[in-house]
């Protein structure tokens, strides 16, 4: 059975997730490949991917090989371990997934639970890392932090701390200021914390756990930065720096929110550029490596009027009809929404902030390719009961935008799940190749 075949079974079987302590038990038997590389962990509940892809670009810039551990996938499972920013091959994927599981056989039978989807990935982001000789891994956390499987790296190089919002409230807590212990929870000892300081109430959290393992603290807020002029591709931005002349970047995203998760990066890699062996990251690597930027699905314009982007939950819903709102004022063109969300998601305080914020010229709704995905009926009736544009729904992505991307004074804005946006990539994809 070939490695993505058997992976994506594993959610159906290995529910039981495995503590701290058993995922370093499994490590050990792997050898340690944690310990042989120096890492950045990154934590929070949105931003993390595009920090990540900040981090990665700007590195790559600087001549450091970088491993990069993010989820989830859109199309392929392999977009999750990119080497130098770029998905890793198959041969080694498959060489890695190999070593895993006779890893996680032998782990089994001396009486430890299957590894889940996440750990299973997380053991092959290690070993490939290690095989193919990477400087400097960024690992992405699964849920949460604290007990999230890659929290078994004993002492990451910097701990990076994005926004904080409400998001799986039954396994997190029910407070910002819950859900920020479990993120805080990254943070080692005397390790430094780069993290978002834009939410008051988080701030006691992250600064008190940080505080009591006598880490160096980094906080990044609006203060930090500054939008200087934006258009539907791109905004340039001024980051501050205490000491030293502030940083013009370009920063090739559509979203103002990018600049928070720009700003971040960019602090953390101030913070370790002096911690690395291997080249320096001058302050030229970062502004060539933010402009360089890429990241699917997160505010990402795919086609002309036809913007991508992943929020799937209320913080990152409000950040979206921001956006959203700017990129029409600055076309002058009307919004359209393609929506769909997993049901376990708070998807009515998710509809009515899109709907009080955005004046949408018409919604189309339709059920992600997920047996999550809430039905697309019960997800129309939600939107009809607080607007008076149309609302349709639609049997298929495909169906969806062949009716939706077809105005040429409107923009189509995808949104709510992560599903929808890899089933359009893999729609989009379909027609670029019917073009060869």
């Amino acid at each position: 059975m070939k490695a993505q075949e058997y992976l994506l079974q594993i959610p159906m079987w290995a529910k039981k997730k495995n503590t701290v302590k058993d995922v370093q038990a499994f490590l050990e038997v792997m050898g340690r490949p944690d310990r042989k590389l120096k890492v950045i962990h990154v934590a929070g509940t949105n931003g993390k991917g595009s920090v990540c892809a900040f981090l990665t670009a700007s590195l790559n810039e600087a001549g450091v090989k970088t491993g990069t551990f993010v989820s989830p996938h859109l199309v392929d499972i392999r977009e999750r371990f990119l080497i130098d920013g770029q998905m890793v091959e198959e041969a080694a994927f498959e060489e890695s997934f190999a070593r895993v599981k006779e890893t996680a056989d032998h782990m089994v039978a001396l009486g430890y639970c299957h590894p889940t989807f996440f750990e299973f990935l997380f053991y092959i982001a290690l070993d490939l890392f290690v095989e193919l000789g990477v400087e400097l891994a960024i690992l992405e956390t699964g849920l949460g932090g604290r007990l999230d499987a890659t929290n078994a790296v004993e002492s990451p190089l910097a701990c990076v701390i994005t926004s904080i919002s409400l998001d799986h409230t039954q396994y997190l807590g029910n407070t910002v200021e819950e859900i920020a212990g479990e993120k805080a929870g990254i943070i080692k000892w005397r390790r430094p914390v780069i993290f978002d300081a834009t939410l008051p109430v988080v701030l006691p959290v992250i600064e008190g756990r940080a505080f009591i393992l006598e880490s160096s603290r980094y906080p990044v807020s609006e203060c930090d930065w500054e939008i200087l002029e934006g258009s539907e591709d791109g905004f340039a931005m001024l980051v501050k720096r205490k000491g030293e002349q502030p940083l013009n970047v370009y920063v090739p995203f559509a979203a103002s929110y990018q600049a928070q998760n720009a700003a971040l990066a960019i602090r953390t890699l101030e913070v370790i550029r002096g911690l690395l062996d291997g080249p320096a990251i001058s302050d030229e690597d970062i502004i060539r490596g933010i402009a360089k930027t890429r990241w699917q699905g997160r505010m990402e314009r795919v086609k002309p009027g036809i913007y991508l982007d992943g929020a799937h939950n209320p913080g990152g819903i409000v950040a979206f009809t921001q956006a959203v709102n700017a990129i029409c004022k600055e076309s002058g063109k009307c919004p359209r929404l393609l929506f769909a969300v997993a049901a376990d998601k708070d998807y009515p305080v998710m509809v009515r902030a899109l709907c009080a914020e955005v004046g949408w010229e018409s919604i189309g709704v339709v059920q992600a390719s997920t047996d999550r995905a809430l039905d697309a009926d019960v997800l129309a009736q939600t939107f009809s009961s607080l607007v008076s544009c149309a609302v349709n729904v639609y049997e298929t992505p495909q169906a969806a935008l062949e009716e939706l991307a077809d105005g040429a004074d409107t923009i189509l804005f995808c949104a709510g799940s992560l599903y929808l946006i890899g089933d359009i990539e893999n729609v989009l994809r379909g027609e670029a190749n019917d073009q060869f």
